[in-house]
């Protein structure tokens, strides 16, 4: 049981839309529940109409956050639900790295790479010059308190879940499954680890991680998910939060999961676009944060966004009371 580090209330930074009263809304709640100091909250305004936002735009509101962001702020997080996307990368993406067409594609291309990737770093921005950001997002206030509360659960709980990689008959999205197999023969870890070959997981109620590939996950409202579960399927437009094409990421946290990722705009299958997930349970069972655990597993993650509570950590040591 690691000590808890890394990115907490003390160095994450919320950025509220105050032309949002969603935004608002789900700003207060967090910073009241996880007692985010005043100095860690950004107010910035722009018309929130559209799941996009335009790069220039961006850029503008980007560099008025820069200059107001403390020194101390190792990450971010966003509270609204659009936009998810600025131009060609995602929404978390480009306040991570600032916007920059290197880390999009035209076609199936690879795109520039993450320094935090598999990184050890606990101070990301001390260290690599970034600040990974998440969207804590959702379809209503309803969603938004319940998220909050499965991330503060989940702290320090020690759960005792199961993990499982699904690999689907869907191919061309099964592309992390080398990856699952080896994972399922050497995994030494504390908690039982699943590679299963279905096109869905039913009737489970120890979910702690869920990862497989597919336009649509059937048996979710059968599924129990754990405190600080998290939960992702490599597909094309799973972060389109609003998309009706291909499951939005934003079901996994309507069934109860506390964090996931997908992509905006199409990545092709690359698995260095998706979370890689030796990576994200090696971070997350050391004590690892939510968002420093699947921030460290995506390779290549401008063209994805991360959604969810980021301060979860099932798997830290409480700290001893002063």
């Amino acid at each position: 049981m690691p000590d808890a580090a890394g990115i907490t209330a003390d160095n994450l930074a919320l950025v509220v839309n105050d032309e949002d009263p969603f935004s608002i809304r789900t700003a207060q709640r967090y910073q009241s529940v996880r007692r985010i100091p005043p100095e860690n909250v950004i107010h910035i305004r722009f018309k929130p109409v559209a799941s996009t936002m335009d790069s220039a735009v961006f850029q503008m509101v980007k560099q008025e956050v820069d200059r107001v962001t403390p020194a101390h702020i190792q990450a971010y997080l966003l509270t609204w639900t659009l936009p998810y996307r600025v131009g060609c990368m995602s929404i978390t993406s480009a306040f991570a790295f600032g916007y920059d067409t290197a880390y999009c594609a035209e076609g199936c291309q690879p795109t520039k790479a993450s320094p935090y990737f598999s990184s050890m770093s606990e101070a990301p921005f001390t260290d690599l010059g970034i600040r990974p950001t998440m969207m804590l997002a959702g379809v209503d206030g309803k969603q938004i308190d319940a998220l909050i509360e499965r991330g503060v659960e989940a702290d320090y709980a020690q759960p005792t879940g199961t993990i499982y990689l699904v690999t689907t008959g869907d191919k061309a999205r099964s592309t992390r499954t080398p990856s699952f197999r080896n994972l399922a023969a050497r995994f030494q870890g504390g908690l039982p680890l699943r590679h299963l070959e279905t096109d869905a997981l039913t009737g489970k109620t120890d979910v702690m991680l869920y990862f497989t590939g597919a336009t649509w996950v059937t048996g979710l409202e059968t599924l129990t998910f754990l405190p600080g579960a998290a939960a992702d399927h490599l597909t094309s437009a799973g972060g389109v939060l609003d998309g009706v094409g291909q499951m939005s990421i934003l079901r996994w946290l309507e069934a109860g999961a506390t964090a996931s990722y997908g992509a905006v705009v199409e990545p092709c299958n690359y698995p260095q676009k998706f979370p890689h997930p030796g990576v994200f349970i090696a971070s997350y069972l050391r004590g690892g944060s939510l968002i420093e655990s699947y921030w460290k597993s995506v390779h290549w993650p401008g063209q994805g966004v991360f959604v969810g509570e980021p301060l979860a950590r099932p798997f830290a040591r409480k700290p001893d009371a002063e």
